[in-house]
């Protein structure tokens, strides 16, 4: 197989116009499964390339593994586990899932429902008496982020604070130094020391206290290997608070962007809430709320593909792109939520599959059962919606619809 430089495709991509369509240009990126880029980075597009990769021992999230620095100060910091390479993931990722799922804290998730469900039955209460709704800013953004603020023990108050810092940093996440300004850069950068800032003065107020919150709990665990340093649980934290609200809002909107552009299945989703379990995995393959992992690195020589990727290269991973490979699923491009064998990239796969993926499906599915059956008749008012800024974390900034 051989492999050619692709930077147009990517670069056309990355680059706003594409937002709200970018399949298309996936299948011509796939049409070179190991791209190398000018800048000696590797771009992966096909499904089986994507899950050997990560699969693959070899493949660092460490970015001091990178032969060329990032731009980006994340080095200079304790890095968050989806950050770093065994043992220490392990480790930390061991301490952090003894609070949050199986095997100590089997129940937590599903225990959440009838909260869960309350929260939802809220907010759809409030769209009472208006004549347009933003599925975003009226319902999909406080909802997961009511529900971690919760979980993590963070005030819900404090909103308006986190919002900004976390919108710098996800706006930092596909900074180009080629064609944006330093300013993007900059502010991601002070965004995240102000996070740490704000969740370290959390921490210090739970030592020695008693409480059933993340925070609460992963600064007194007394467990057989010991307590994260307030850094780790810092860092932890900070992955939480963005991850456990940012990939959920833009999957609940994305699914009723999905629905209505496929009344017959919004309907079919009215008559049969069952489905739904089906509906949310192929929402993940379909219209996933992570595209691309932006950056990995080769720990030593890689081959993929018949190629052979140098230690210490830039790999970016296109997630969305292998979900829609024609050589992995039928019919790719159709919406089916009777698709079998849906083994899709929505959250990842290996070591790194997302922690908080069992809280995002369940949020996702009382989501939307609860909207297709409260909502009278919905319907687009624009379609496309407007789009956020990031490639990486896809989904529409708006999306506004009326009912009858």
């Amino acid at each position: 197989m051989t492999t050619t430089e692709t930077p147009d495709i990517l670069h056309q991509i990355l680059d706003y116009s594409a937002r709200a369509d970018p399949y298309p240009l996936y299948a011509e990126l796939r049409k070179t499964p190991v791209a190398r880029q000018e800048d000696g980075s590797y771009v992966i597009s096909t499904y089986r390339e994507l899950t050997g990769l990560l699969h693959n021992p070899h493949l660092s999230s460490d970015v001091r593994n990178l032969s060329r620095p990032m731009p980006a100060t994340e080095a200079d910091t304790t890095p968050s586990f989806i950050n770093l390479d065994p043992p220490d993931h392990d480790r930390l990722r061991r301490l952090a899932m003894r609070h949050f799922g199986p095997p100590h804290t089997p129940g937590l998730v599903d225990g959440m429902r009838p909260d869960l469900t309350a929260i939802v039955n809220g907010l759809i209460d409030d769209f009472a008496g208006k004549e347009r709704i933003d599925i975003v800013d009226d319902f999909a953004y406080p909802f997961p982020v009511t529900v971690i603020c919760h979980l993590l023990g963070v005030p819900r108050e404090d909103e308006p604070r986190f919002h900004v810092w976390v919108n710098a940093i996800v706006d930092s996440l596909d900074y180009d130094p080629k064609k944006d300004p330093k300013e993007k850069l900059d502010n991601g950068v002070q965004a995240k020391e102000d996070l740490r800032q704000y969740l370290g003065g959390l921490l210090e107020q739970r030592h020695g206290r008693p409480g059933d919150d993340l925070l609460t709990r992963m600064a007194n665990d007394d467990g057989p290997e010991g307590r994260m340093t307030d850094d780790e649980i810092v860092s932890t934290a900070n992955l939480l608070l963005i991850a456990g609200h940012e990939t959920t809002v833009n999957l609940i909107t994305n699914g009723m962007l999905t629905l209505l552009r496929h009344p017959q299945v919004l309907q079919r989703l009215c008559d049969e809430p069952d489905l739904i379990v089906r509906l949310v995995e192929e929402l993940l393959r379909y219209e996933p709320p992570v595209h691309i992992i932006p950056w990995r690195a080769a720990y030593s020589d890689i081959t993929v593909a018949d190629t052979t990727i140098p230690k210490g290269s830039q790999i970016m991973l296109m997630l969305a792109s292998g979900s829609r490979d024609p050589d992995r699923f039928d019919d790719p491009d159709r919406f089916d939520p009777d698709r079998q064998d849906n083994q899709h990239l929505g959250f990842g796969s290996g070591i790194h599959l997302c922690f908080g993926g069992p809280m995002a499906r369940l949020e996702t599915q009382i989501a939307l059962n609860a909207l297709v059956r409260r909502l009278d008749r919905p319907r687009l008012v624009a379609d496309p919606p407007p789009y956020r800024p990031s490639p990486v974390l896809r989904g529409p900034i708006h999306l506004h619809i009326e009912q009858s």
